[in-house]
């Protein structure tokens, strides 16, 4: 049937913001994605885009039909999907975005084995630290640390994770080992750039929690940067044990304050669009991750209080 390949050329154009990023996507060319949304646009009579050299932009009729075509084609999906899990095993592209330190020090290292698992899987990764709409993206699935602000999205808790006070052995040999929190005011702390929640770090007392805030001579809006500048003894950080716990496992960072630090859990969640979470290939992802992760395999006893 014709309508829902002329429709889905809008509807990709639409949300690709363009004719060549919706062929990309299709595997198709921009003049043929085009040519489907002319004869769509003849075949109802309205014009649905105004073109431009620079973008597309909906008409009234065209945001309308939008909408709609977009839960149409939605509908197709979540149907053809039922019948998928009665076909046997889960198959297709399956896009994920993923920011770096999950990506980079847990979900890639499993990849294999998940494609193993499910060898009719192809895996397409973004990482980036960049919160960003999985719709307009064409993710399948993101997983997202912290406060989910999205509530469209259906989210499957995965696990806490904690952050670590934490230093090289080589630092803390130089410049001693904090024993209070206040200690921490004559060391150099390496903060997260853009965050400054991030800079007032929360301690246990007899009165309840208290912060201190830190100061260092570096910052950086990268987690990885950080914990590279840490392991060559430049000074303290803390951050989500899914980043250090591996320097934490080999040696290269030591926790400190454990039994002062206030752990404040990191929940880390899967999330997708309605309709995606009766995709095989999503579920078969999620329980995955599940399986692999929901005991943060990662955490280091010692950095526990």
């Amino acid at each position: 049937m014709s309508v829902p390949s002329d429709m889905a050329a809008f509807v990709r154009a639409v949300e690709r913001g363009g004719f060549s990023p919706a062929a990309r996507e299709l595997g198709l060319t921009p003049s043929a994605i085009s040519k489907l949304v002319t004869r769509m646009e003849n075949r109802l009579g309205v014009r649905l885009l105004n073109r431009t050299t620079r973008r597309l932009a909906l008409t009234p009729e065209g945001e309308a039909f939008f909408h709609r075509a977009q839960r149409i084609l939605a509908d197709i999906e979540e149907a053809e999907n039922e019948v998928a899990r009665f076909r046997g095993r889960p198959r297709g592209k399956l896009r994920v975005n993923v920011g770096t330190a999950f990506g980079g020090h847990q979900l890639v290292p499993a990849l294999p084995e998940f494609l193993a698992r499910y060898p009719e899987i192809a895996v397409e990764i973004t990482m980036t630290d960049r919160v960003v709409d999985l719709v307009e993206e064409g993710a399948d699935v993101g997983i997202r640390s912290g406060h989910l602000a999205d509530s469209s999205l259906v989210a499957r808790k995965i696990c806490d994770m904690e952050r670590v006070i934490c230093a090289s052995p080589a630092y803390l040999a130089r410049h001693g080992t904090p024993r209070r929190p206040e200690d921490l005011l004559g060391h150099n702390c390496l903060l997260f750039a853009g965050a400054p929640h991030l800079q007032r770090w929360p301690f246990r007392t007899p009165e309840g929690v208290r912060e201190v805030a830190v100061a260092g001579t570096v910052s950086a809006n990268s987690a990885e940067t950080l914990v590279q500048l840490a392991v060559m003894g430049l000074g303290v950080i803390r951050l989500a044990d899914v980043t250090v716990g591996d320097a934490i496992a080999r040696g290269q960072l030591q926790p400190v304050l454990a039994d002062a630090h206030h752990v404040e859990p990191l929940p880390l969640h899967a999330v997708f669009p309605h309709g995606r979470h009766r995709s095989p290939r999503v579920a078969a992802l999620v329980d995955f991750l599940l399986e692999k992760f929901s005991a943060a395999p990662w955490r280091v006893p010692a950095a526990r209080p």
